[in-house]
């Protein structure tokens, strides 16, 4: 007992010595720990749970790094593959698709088939307006630290896939690293993520201004910590800040169960040291975000244990300075039975990814490892926004002298408000039927306008 209360103090001491440097903090007692089936959480109003595939006896009978995505109007959902175990060779990356926002979805079809010589994982996606881009983890069995490189297919259809090629470095050189699934496309253009690199997975932020992620990668300035064949800190997300400051977290591989956060300040191109925060953490994937009114959102397993319930959809409506606010999204409660064995296989939602898209958040997951699943939440519920249509975006009109104008269909006036790409705000005005917002003198970019209507919200981005 006494150790243990040593252990408490030295975490504590060091969470408060480096408490200015912490990107973020979290509201006390947000989770109830001696709650764990729920933490004390309610669930969020029209939550709905899909499942993708379900294993059977004649099915593979693992899968997991479930991630989803929308392209033309249908949504994409990838993952890995194998009979009964984790990163087995037989692995593959499937992925399924539905025409019909996602009630029902296609049977799993190959992105990547097995391989000959390792196996291949998930990778993420990135949707341009015209092209679909799946990204392809590839760990060769030759290399002894584990690790691999980064390949990608892509699509203009969703069905009918290019050849695998190398993701590349602006070098020309191949990515040699494993690619985190979310990388986060800026308001501003830029693509921020991060990889694990050679030898073993020593992870780094990574960005580039390839739309598409395929090439001009660039390490961001980043210092890890290292365990040998692996860094401290692993499998990140992110999001940005109100000031436009980006926040990466990071899976605590030292086992504190609490979440590392490291901030950058120039649009990802160096990043403090990482830190321990507040947020529990299993000791799993989690994804990070920001809603369409930008509000910052962790989707997670905020426990203080290994066990991957419940999952948590935890949110800060200060901008991402204090995460204050958190709904359930699975519970203990509602988790369905295990009903295969395999290698690493236990009971859980594992390595959540996150969408947003249309009307939706999506949170998706591996239920126990074998059933590809996500659940749902109306935007309205988490941000006040109400169903838009693109009637109402198209509401926003930007003309050659750089005024700001709405068209006002649902009330006198509406509040508008203009952010820089990386989220600091310039201008706010009440505007009626005939008013504008003048952005003549400021520099030419890219803007994110949001409009508050009669109790809706809505954004559009735009560049003058």
């Amino acid at each position: 007992m006494k150790r243990w209360k040593l252990t408490c103090l030295f975490f504590l001491a060091t969470l408060a010595a480096s408490a200015d440097e912490v990107p973020f903090t979290v509201k006390e007692n947000l989770f109830d720990q001696s709650d764990a089936s729920t933490l004390g959480l309610q669930t969020a109003k029209g939550a709905e749970t899909f499942t993708v595939f379900a294993p059977t006896t004649a099915t593979d009978q693992f899968s997991n790094g479930v991630v989803m995505t929308a392209f033309k109007g249908d949504l994409y959902c990838m993952w890995q593959s194998s009979a009964t175990d984790e990163d087995a060779s037989d692995t593959w990356v499937a992925y399924s698709r539905s025409e019909d926002g996602g009630n029902t979805w296609s049977e799993p079809m190959p992105l990547c088939a097995t391989i000959s010589d390792g196996y291949c994982s998930s990778g993420g996606w990135i949707a341009t307006e015209d092209e679909l881009i799946g990204f392809i983890n590839t760990w060769p069995s030759s290399l002894s630290d584990g690790g691999g490189y980064t390949r990608y297919v892509s699509s203009t259809d969703g069905l009918s896939w290019t050849s695998l090629a190398d993701v590349t470095m602006a070098s020309g050189e191949t990515l040699d690293g494993i690619f985190e699934q979310d990388p986060h496309v800026l308001p501003n253009g830029r693509i921020v993520g991060a990889a694990h690199f050679q030898p073993g997975l020593h992870v780094c932020p990574i960005y580039t201004d390839d739309p598409t992620g395929k090439t001009g990668w660039r390490k961001g300035k980043f210092n890890y910590t290292d365990k040998g064949t692996q860094s401290r800190e692993l499998e990140p997300s992110l999001f940005y800040k109100q000031d436009g400051t980006l926040v990466m977290i990071f899976r605590d591989q030292n086992s504190t169960y609490y979440k590392l956060a490291s901030a950058s300040s120039d649009n990802g191109e160096t990043w403090s040291d990482a830190v321990l925060t507040g947020f529990p953490d299993s000791r799993s994937k989690q994804s990070a975000g920001n809603l369409t009114d930008g509000k910052p959102f962790i989707a997670s397993n905020p426990v203080t244990n290994k066990l991957r319930i419940p999952l948590v959809l935890t949110l800060s409506s200060d901008g991402g300075d204090t995460f204050d606010e958190a709904w359930l999204l699975r519970s203990q409660d509602d988790i369905q039975d295990l009903r295969y064995s395999g290698k690493a296989k236990r009971a859980g939602y594992h390595y959540p990814k996150s969408l947003v898209a249309g009307n939706y958040i999506y949170v998706a997951y591996a239920t126990n490892k074998e059933d590809v699943q996500y659940t749902r939440v109306p935007l309205s519920s988490v941000t006040g926004i109400s169903r838009v249509t693109q009637n109402e975006k198209q509401s926003i009109r930007v003309g050659e002298d750089r005024k700001i104008s709405v068209s006002l269909t649902d009330g006198p006036t509406a509040q508008v408000e203009v952010y820089t790409a990386g989220g600091v705000l310039i201008r706010r005005a009440l505007l009626n039927a005939d008013g504008v917002i003048d952005l003549s003198s400021a520099p030419r970019g890219t803007f994110i306008v949001r409009v508050r209507c009669d109790g809706k919200t809505f954004s559009k981005v735009i560049v003058i």
